[in-house]
């Protein structure tokens, strides 16, 4: 499926959780042809993320709802912004209220934790980038919010770039079997995809840059002056990642020591939710 048809196969499940057999809360007390306004109120400070998916949520809800958007993804935005007024069938809009929320509150609170990854390395070449310590079934969203945030993403799944970590390492015999046959696997395959290998020490780097074969090195857990001389042995022949212990504290005394990324799993397993409500216009306001 295209990215397309992805979100609205989520989009539809997710609605079918919440929904069921029918919002029996709006039936009980709100007639089915009413009409009326709400409106997003943001009450933290923080990078907004998924506007474009609330857009998707009403247009499948109800192709009839109308949407007027008053800032953007990617825009900083201020505790108490209006974020937008959605207007229409009322049943709709209550039907479709706590996807909405539930998506922008979680997108917006990676995207914001991302923009400040993104601030600390402000003046250095080192990307941020995410992982796959991800929601199920939301990673596409939760990678998304990090782009919208400033940062970069790594491999979406085991399928688009080989990462040899210290499993398959022990799995296959060493460092060397496990870039030997993965060299035969790509030749075999005709695969384009890139190799990352991990490494857990000084001696297993040495080990890569004498076997060679790869595209990036990732420094696992390695404190910043391990990685200070991590980077002077690579010396620009591959990329090179710093991962594993990564937060806002260090993270530009690891950029400092010339690694071209940092890879944060916190940007989507470790985020806070953005406070937002959306809440009934009257006709009084």
């Amino acid at each position: 499926m295209n990215q397309n048809d992805i979100l609205k196969d989520f989009i539809l499940r997710c609605l079918d959780e919440d929904i069921g057999e029918g919002d029996v809360s709006s039936s009980a007390c709100i007639p089915p042809e009413e009409r009326g306004r709400a409106r997003l109120i943001v009450k933290e400070n923080c990078v907004i993320a998924g506007l474009a998916v609330v857009r998707r949520i009403y247009s499948i809800v109800d192709e009839s709802l109308s949407l007027d958007l008053f800032i953007n993804d990617g825009d900083e935005v201020q505790k108490g912004t209006i974020g937008f007024i959605v207007s229409g069938n009322i049943h709709s809009i209550l039907k479709s209220e706590r996807l909405v929320l539930n998506i922008l509150q979680r997108m917006s609170g990676i995207a914001t934790v991302t923009r400040a990854y993104v601030k600390r390395l402000e003046g250095l070449k080192t990307k941020v980038t995410d992982t796959r310590k991800t929601t199920p079934g939301m990673r596409f969203l939760e990678k998304e919010a990090v782009r919208i945030g400033g940062g970069e993403n790594h491999r979406m799944g085991l399928y688009d770039m080989i990462m040899l970590k210290d499993n398959h390492i022990d799995y296959a015999g060493g460092i060397e079997n496990a870039i030997a046959r993965t060299k035969d696997f790509i030749k075999r395959t005709g695969k384009n995809i890139k190799i990352e290998i991990e490494a857990r020490n000084l001696d297993e780097v040495k080990k890569i840059l004498a076997t060679g074969g790869v595209d990036r090195i990732m420094l696992d857990n390695f404190s910043v002056e391990e990685t200070r001389k991590a980077v002077e042995l690579v010396a620009g022949r591959y990329e090179t990642e710093s991962s594993g212990g990564i937060n806002l504290d260090n993270v530009r005394s690891y950029a400092e020591c010339g690694v071209d990324y940092v890879s944060v799993g916190a940007l989507t397993h470790h985020l806070k939710s953005i406070d937002m409500s959306l809440k009934a216009l009257t006709s009084q306001q």
